[in-house]
């Protein structure tokens, strides 16, 4: 259940004046799923179901994977409404999300993964913050595995979410 909306004092104009705001953690129990994993050319592969291609299984690309079964297997979001490593252009700079999930046919949640020993820090907020210029989501989400932050974009202010939205 979703709590009170409880804006942050954060607005989209302070980028580069961020303090951390991971406070409040969400609680994702990543589902049991057996990976189809490969090796090949002495590299380790994971077969990406959204994706449905063979992609390297880099630390970050373990937890981009858990994290999409968390997606789709928890909270059942449909594969077919969420994008994977897609480009998107920032002015004059090419950058790659993570995770997109659409609604209405329109972006509506962006994740951004980092290995498990990355952490969550201002940095991270900030480029999640930045992809958010150029998708305009509600909903903005954060996770090394380990630890995971979720926010709803509100009235021009960020609210903590201490749950995922149901699609």
């Amino acid at each position: 259940m979703m709590k009170e909306r409880t804006a942050l004092a954060i607005t989209k104009n302070d980028l580069c004046s961020m303090q951390p705001v991971l406070k409040q953690m969400l609680q994702i129990h990543f589902p049991e799923y057996n990976f189809r994993i490969k090796k090949e050319n002495n590299k380790h592969l994971v077969f990406d179901e959204v994706r449905r291609r063979w992609v390297t299984l880099s630390p970050e690309e373990w937890v981009r994977q858990n994290f999409l079964q968390y997606l789709i297997r928890v909270k059942h979001y449909p594969p077919s409404l969420i994008s994977v490593e897609k480009i998107i252009k920032l002015g004059e700079l090419t950058k790659r999300y993570d995770i997109v999930v659409y609604k209405d046919n329109k972006p509506w949640m962006v994740v951004e993964c980092k290995e498990t020993n990355t952490p969550l820090s201002t940095a991270v907020i900030e480029q999640i913050l930045r992809y958010n210029m150029a998708l305009s989501v509600q909903y903005l989400v954060v996770t090394n595995g380990n630890q995971s932050f979720g926010y709803e974009v509100y009235e021009n202010s960020f609210v903590e979410l201490d749950e995922l939205p149901l699609i």
